[in-house]
Order: structure tokens, then C-alpha cells, then sequence
């Protein structure tokens, strides 16, 4: 596969989704088609032993010849081929087939290849991400809402709440194979034939799990919804990258992040000697575009077609293709920034520190404790709010005197008398501080180290088992592909 580099400019796109796709092209998979219909029509008793055996020869030296040609896109030249070697005898492989179903079939298998490939590559960022977030439950780093620092949380957490959504995306490829892995070859036009084809057994020798049913849906009507399907789920992993790199690129407004990329992954600026430019996340942000357009592409040439149009058949050869090929190289470009993610544990509490992200824990502290209406205690945190930010104070530097005057004077106006803060000054500021906050949450779903290691261990068997569901799609296509290469070898003897 082609190297990548971490530059946002020039030409750098992968041509496959791995090398393997790269080797089952057009051509790869109409010969794979050829072998599967002569092996069907042998067994069926459609052709004879010695028209199988003369037909499966000239296959051979077809497949051989092609090395030194340009790849098939077609089925006529090879077909052509096949009458070099055998004269017109070799026509009988194509009893009961039409480029309708054989063209179905071949971008079935494409899609199909680029599915494994994708859940592959998916696969591995969500070990990296959940590598990353078993190092950092207690790193403590501020939520947004809004823009606007909104509650302390850790990275963990955060990367755990990513983890959590690419399951899904797991879940829909997991779903999106019982649609995929099903093969058209045999209905011919659309009506299948008079031939008795062996539908079921041309979708064993392929690695499918069985045919499309209806004809006209396996060569048509599929065409609009199966391929869109994929495509919708490729768009839908680049949006969510898009947001990952989103939020580590804005690290790179402030003079002191405390997340960063390592500086071979940046690029120096070509004038200003101080700047470091974060040149992958910018290119994998990207990248990710691309796919959510390619997505779209997709989409709009499949609609508002009437049915048998080739616009949308295209779109599957080739949008779709492209779209799952920068798909998986955005994937791995997220892979390689993660690897190359610096955290800064201390900068990240700092940043917390210099702002009032606990405050609704105060006020919640004050309820569950003293049992304190919660507007009083809410008004009380958002009146030391108003002080600190025209005092310039931060939670701990917030003076305990100016928050007994505060709490007197917001009970006095709420509850028609003034009353002493109940907490010491020790309780006040570790009710304000991070660690506390965080730790202090409950319930499932929430950030406290203990309930995010629990969801790790369970995103983690939840990975496992979809890496394992991946290597048994792999297995079926490489004993598929083995008992497809014996039964056509032995035609030839």
C-alpha cells in the first residue's frame, strides 16, 4: 500500500483499501466469476466433462496472458480470450449470465473486500483509543458545551464516550455484512434464465453467505440501497474523526495546550520561525471531509433514477470505492495521530483550575449535606462566580471571608435571614477542586475512575469480539477461495 506522509497538501491518497483489494480488481473477480459458473455448470450437468475440462484449459491460459495486458474492465475481452484458446465453445461459461448480474457480482465483491477492510482499520483506532484511555482515568481535563468550559471530566472519560459510538459503527458494518455478503450471479438480466443455475452453490464458491433472492433486486433494485448503506456508514466514522481532530486542533489556539501532537507530525510555517503547524490533524481532518462528500456523491447519483439506469452502478464501481479508500486512510491517519498524541496531565488541571467548571458541584454539596433548598446553594455558586470574575479570583484562591459574606447575604435575600456558610474553609475548596468533582459522580455512565475502567473493560470484550468476527469474514472468503481453486482444478484433469 502507498506510503502517507503527515503534509495537508499534494498528491497523497491511497489507491485500495489494502494491498489484497488492490490485487482483486475488475479483472481479478471476473475470473473468480468465470471459475464459479464452470464448476456450477459442470456439476449441474449444463456442460460435459470434456467441454468443462477444454473450457477450464483456456480459462487458465487466459488468466496467465492477462498478466502482460491492461486490467479487464469488461467481460467481452476476456470472453474474447477464451475463444482464442477454445473457439466458440468457450461461449458456454457464460450460460445464463449477463453483464447485468456478473457486473452485480464483481462490485458486491469489491464492496465486500472494502467492508473487511474498513471494520479492520476501525478496529485498530479503537485499540488505540482505548490503549490511550486505560493510561489517563485520573487525568483530569475540562468538558465544552457550547464552546464554553462546562464540567471537569477526565480523558479517559472522554475517549471512552468515542469508543462508545465507533461500537456502533462496529455494529452497523456487523449488520451491513448480512446485506453485502449476498450474491447476484445467476439471475442474468434480471429474470434469471432458463438454464437450472445453481444460485446457492455459485454463492459458496464466491464466499457469500447465499444469493439476493428476487432477480431484479439482485442486479437493480439492490444497487440503490446496499451500497448506500456502506456508504452512509463510512461517512458517518469520518464525521465523528472530524469532531476527534477538531478538538485536538483548537488546542493549537492557546499558547500552553495540553494536548499536542509530537513535532515530527507538525510542519515548521515558511515565515514565522516560532509557529509549528499541526499538519496531520489538519490533513486527517481532511481526509474525513472527503469521505462525507464521496458519501454524498454516492446518494446523488443514486437518486431520482428510474430503474436499469447505470448512473448509480457507477457510483458503486467507483464513488463508493474511492469513498471506502480515503475512509480507510483517514482511519489510519487518526491511528498515527493518536500514537503521536502528547497529554500534559498537569496543564490539563490547570486549565480547570483557572476556570469555575465545579461550581455545581458546590452548590450540590451544600444540598446533599445541609439539605439546602438548590436555588440557594445555585445562587450562592453563581454569586462567587460574579465576585471571582471581577476580582480576578480562580476556585482556589477564592477567599473564604468573601464567601461567608456571599452566603449571608444570598440567604438573607432567599430565606428572609442571614445565615453562617456551613461549610469550613478546607470543605469549601475541595468541594471546588477537580479531582473531587469528578470522582463524586455516580451512577452509570458517569466519569469517576472506577465506572469509566468498568466501561473500558466492556468496550474492550466488545472489541475483542469484533475482531474475532473479522477474522472469521476472512476465513469464509479464504476457504471459499481454496475450494473455488480445487474444483476448478480439477476440470482440468
Amino acid at each position: 500500500m502507498k506510503s502517507m506522509n503527515t503534509i495537508p497538501w499534494g498528491s497523497d491518497r491511497l489507491e485500495s483499501t489494502s494491498d489484497d483489494a488492490a490485487l482483486r480488481n475488475w479483472g481479478y473477480w471476473q475470473n473468480r466469476i468465470n471459475r464459479a459458473s464452470l464448476v456450477m455448470l459442470h456439476e449441474e450437468g449444463i456442460v460435459t466433462d470434456e467441454e468443462a475440462k477444454t473450457i477450464a484449459q483456456a480459462q487458465s491460459m487466459a488468466e496467465m496472458k492477462q498478466a502482460s495486458m491492461l486490467p479487464l474492465s469488461d467481460i467481452m475481452p476476456l470472453e474474447k480470450l477464451l475463444i482464442e484458446y477454445c473457439g466458440q465453445l468457450a461461449t458456454l461459461i457464460h450460460t445464463g449470465r449477463s453483464r447485468q448480474d456478473i457486473f452485480a457480482t464483481l462490485n458486491q465483491a469489491r464492496l465486500r473486500e472494502a467492508v473487511m477492510d474498513l471494520s479492520e482499520n476501525l478496529n485498530a483506532f479503537r485499540r488505540r483509543l482505548l490503549t490511550l484511555a486505560e493510561a489517563h482515568t485520573e487525568t483530569w481535563m475540562p468538558a465544552y458545551t457550547n464552546g464554553v468550559q462546562a464540567m471537569p471530566i477526565t480523558l479517559a472519560f472522554y475517549l471512552s464516550a468515542f469508543l462508545e459510538s465507533f461500537e456502533r459503527d462496529a455494529d452497523r458494518l456487523q449488520s451491513l455484512w448480512q446485506r453485502v455478503n449476498r450474491c447476484a450471479l445467476g439471475t442474468g438480466v434480471l429474470a434469471c434464465s432458463s438454464w437450472p443455475l445453481n444460485r446457492n452453490r455459485l454463492a459458496e464458491l464466491l464466499g457469500f453467505d447465499g444469493p439476493i433472492e428476487n432477480g431484479l433486486d439482485s442486479s437493480q433494485v439492490s444497487l440503490f440501497d446496499v451500497p448506500l448503506e456502506a456508504a452512509s456508514v463510512a461517512g458517518n466514522i469520518a464525521v465523528r474523526i472530524g469532531t476527534l481532530m477538531q478538538d485536538i486542533a483548537q488546542q493549537y489556539s492557546q499558547t500552553r495546550p495540553w494536548l499536542l501532537v509530537d513535532s515530527s507530525a507538525a510542519y515548521a510555517s515558511s515565515a514565522m520561525p516560532q509557529k509549528r503547524n499541526p499538519g496531520i490533524i489538519q490533513k486527517t481532518r481532511a481526509k474525513a471531509s472527503d469521505v462525507v462528500g464521496e458519501m454524498q456523491t454516492a446518494f446523488i447519483r443514486a437518486h431520482n433514477l428510474n430503474l436499469g439506469m447505470y448512473d448509480n452502478k457507477e457510483s458503486v464501481s467507483e464513488d463508493n470505492t474511492r469513498g471506502f479508500v480515503d475512509a480507510v486512510h483517514t482511519l489510519k491517519l487518526a491511528d498515527w495521530a493518536f500514537s503521536m498524541l502528547r497529554v500534559h496531565p498537569d496543564r490539563a488541571l490547570e486549565e480547570l483550575e483557572s476556570d469555575w467548571t465545579t461550581t455545581m458541584a458546590l452548590a450540590e454539596v451544600l444540598q446533599h449535606r445541609f439539605h439546602l433548598p438548590f436555588r440557594v446553594g445555585h445562587n450562592f455558586s453563581s454569586e462567587m462566580v460574579t465576585a471571582a470574575r471581577q476580582n480576578g479570583w480562580i476556585p482556589k484562591s477564592f477567599p473564604y471571608s468573601e464567601a461567608q459574606k456571599i452566603y449571608r447575604e444570598v440567604t438573607l435575600r432567599l430565606e428572609g435571614e442571614a445565615q453562617e456558610l456551613p461549610l469550613r474553609e478546607n470543605e469549601l475548596h475541595e468541594s471546588l477542586s477537580p479531582a473531587y468533582v469528578v470522582k463524586s459522580r455516580i451512577g452509570s455512565g458517569s466519569p469517576a475512575p472506577e465506572m469509566v475502567s468498568a466501561m473500558l473493560r466492556r468496550q474492550k470484550e466488545h472489541l475483542e469480539a469484533d475482531e474475532m468476527q473479522l477474522q472469521q469474514w476472512r476465513n469464509q472468503q479464504q476457504t471459499a477461495q481454496k475450494m473455488l481453486d480445487q474444483c476448478f482444478e480439477a476440470l482440468k484433469n
